[in-house]
């Protein structure tokens, strides 16, 4: 338990864990003032005994339970303000260094994780550490803390009391200690199942129109269906353990109870032990009854603590790419690829491919699906990085840079685009925060989707949803063009920017690209003729290696895949029905 404790701490952060040990430092002097009311129990009973004037002892027992109860008011203010803040503190932060650690971590990473798993920790498991594990960490120690405090105090009353509270709550801990041993195979797996089901509830909604479309509803989405029951009988199975071992704690605090009690009159009935002594201890028996029962309640979930931890540690302690490089502003913006190899897993995707592009010109990348086209492209922008060769830009190994640095440099239009649930404006505003509205309004002419959004209720103040729900395939393409001018970076990187638009917003698209990419380097992958035809160099993939290179009309003078597939689109162009 102890080194679960460090561990909750140690994650939580320097600040965060100061306010935890101070509101469990104002635990134990709050477990002194409930202590402390025996004491004025037994004033009273004092002059009960001894057959005084009770007013004195009356006012004597009222003036120790005021000041104590208004101490132990104003403690538990405070506490529960630290371990608050402590503990929403430690989940917003640490979804904010989460999210700052997968900004550099390899591309990869994310082809192997789903995106379920990611968002059950920075939404399900930093919520349970930022309330429920806070809740169990404050209420366990301030029982077991309340608990040595009573078993101190019965010390100094009566040893013989104290060694069997002492005894008892020893077992008790023995139990606790085995139950927590249960519960950590089974916290782990309901830490799993959880996962899955957030897992497979992102991939249903995700894939809602196949849902519809195939009737996968029910009992008939199987892997939801099945995640669903896993997580039902796990938390059953995890109760079911807890069980017997919340009763054999239960029978140890009642036994360690009934034994001091007892005692305590047998003392009293052989004359070992004042009347006001017995009653103290027998008060004091039901005090730490209490305390133990809340402790070993709470307690027994510490693993669900540890697994939230460790599955909060599983991203914090990936190893990112090395982004520690110098803030680098590129002399050119000349780019080259030399003998660059890259796997992913066990296959290669790259084979020593080396390319030279040179500063505002136009490369058009092509070739057959699972080439390597899209791959190459973020190789440049390191969005992993390479296993042999070196990418330049400007001369320098995009490792020298920065992550920051480098970033700076290139803008991306993909073929799927993403928008946030924001205004229109906040989403082109994306890449320049501090830009004025009309800087905006500028942005988006050049996109040329100034025209729709000002027809929309809100104009640029409208909220577009989740991934731009509410708009159309091309007015999102637009307004991720609108965010790319902003950034005005002098490299473009267009990955099938124009494949999903319908023909209306071709035109418009089409604009919108060369206000884009004017007196810019551009790297386009592209499958329209049109668009690749008057690129400088046209550069063709198959396999990961470069099999052709040049211009459109030397192309079209080689057998090989560039004049196929020019061929194959002027077919495509001229059939008719």
């Amino acid at each position: 338990m102890i080194s679960i404790l460090k561990k909750f701490f140690k994650f939580s952060g320097e600040e965060n864990e100061k306010k935890f040990k101070l509101a469990i430092i104002l635990g134990v002097i709050d477990a002194l003032m409930s202590a402390c009311r025996i004491t004025a129990i037994m004033y009273i009973m004092m002059g009960i005994i001894n057959k005084e004037p009770l007013e004195k002892y009356i006012w004597g027992s009222l003036a120790i339970m005021g000041v104590t109860v208004l101490i132990s008011i104003l403690i538990k203010m405070k506490t529960t303000m630290l371990q608050t803040r402590a503990g929403y503190n430690c989940a917003a932060f640490k979804r904010i260094e989460i999210a700052e650690k997968l900004r550099f971590l390899p591309m990869g990473y994310f082809n192997e994780n789903s995106i379920g798993y990611i968002a059950s920790i920075t939404t399900n498991t930093m919520e349970s550490l930022g309330d429920i594990a806070t809740r169990i960490v404050m209420v366990a120690s301030k029982g077991f803390l309340e608990t040595a405090t009573i078993i101190i105090m019965m010390a100094f009353f009566d040893y013989r009391i104290a060694l069997i509270a002492f005894a008892g709550s020893a077992v008790f801990l023995l139990v606790n200690n085995m139950m927590q041993n249960a519960g950590k195979e089974v916290s782990e797996q309901k830490q799993r199942c959880d996962t899955e089901v957030v897992n497979q509830v992102v991939e249903y909604i995700q894939g809602i129109s196949e849902v519809k479309s195939y009737n996968l509803f029910g009992k008939q989405a199987k892997k939801l269906d099945i995640a669903n029951s896993a997580s039902a009988e796990t938390n059953i199975k995890m109760e079911k353990v807890f069980v017997p071992y919340h009763f054999a704690q239960a029978i140890v605090v009642k036994l360690t109870g009934a034994a001091i009690m007892a005692v305590s009159i047998l003392l009293y009935v052989n004359g070992k032990m004042s009347l006001l002594y017995a009653i103290g201890m027998s008060l004091a028996a039901f005090m730490l009854l209490a305390s133990l029962e809340t402790a070993g309640n709470f307690s027994s979930l510490f693993h669900l603590i540890n697994a939230y931890v460790d599955k909060g540690n599983s991203v914090l302690e990936l190893d990112t790419m090395d982004v520690d490089g110098e803030a680098i502003e590129p002399s050119s913006y000349d780019i080259e690829l030399k003998d660059v190899e890259f796997s992913y897993e066990k296959k290669k995707i790259i084979n020593g491919i080396s390319l030279k592009i040179p500063e505002k010109t136009t490369t058009a990348v092509v070739g057959p699906s699972g080439g390597g086209k899209t791959t190459i492209t973020k190789l440049i922008a390191r969005f992993w990085d390479v296993d042999s060769g070196e990418v330049l830009l400007g001369g320098k190994n995009v490792k020298e840079y920065s992550m920051n640095s480098l970033m700076k440099n290139f803008s991306f239009v993909f073929q799927n685009v993403y928008l946030f649930n924001d205004t229109i404006e906040n989403n082109i505003k994306f890449a320049k925060p501090e830009a004025t509205h009309e800087e905006v309004v500028e942005a988006a002419k050049k996109a040329c989707c100034d025209e729709f959004i000002s027809k929309l209720p809100d104009g640029y103040n409208t909220i577009i949803g989740e991934g731009g729900a509410s708009l159309s395939g091309g007015e999102k393409q637009r307004i991720s063009i609108a965010r790319a001018i902003m950034k005005d970076s002098p490299i473009i990187i267009l990955d099938e920017a124009t494949a999903n638009v319908d023909p209306e917003n071709e035109k418009e698209l089409t604009l919108a690209i060369e206000a884009l990419t004017k007196e810019k380097t551009i790297i386009m992958i592209a499958h329209r003729l049109k668009t690749v035809r008057n690129a400088d160099q046209i550069v063709v993939i198959d396999d990961g290696r470069i099999v052709q290179k040049g211009t459109h009309n030397e192309l079209m003078q080689k057998e090989g895949i560039y004049r196929r597939f020019v061929d194959s689109r002027k077919l495509a162009v001229s059939w008719k029905i």
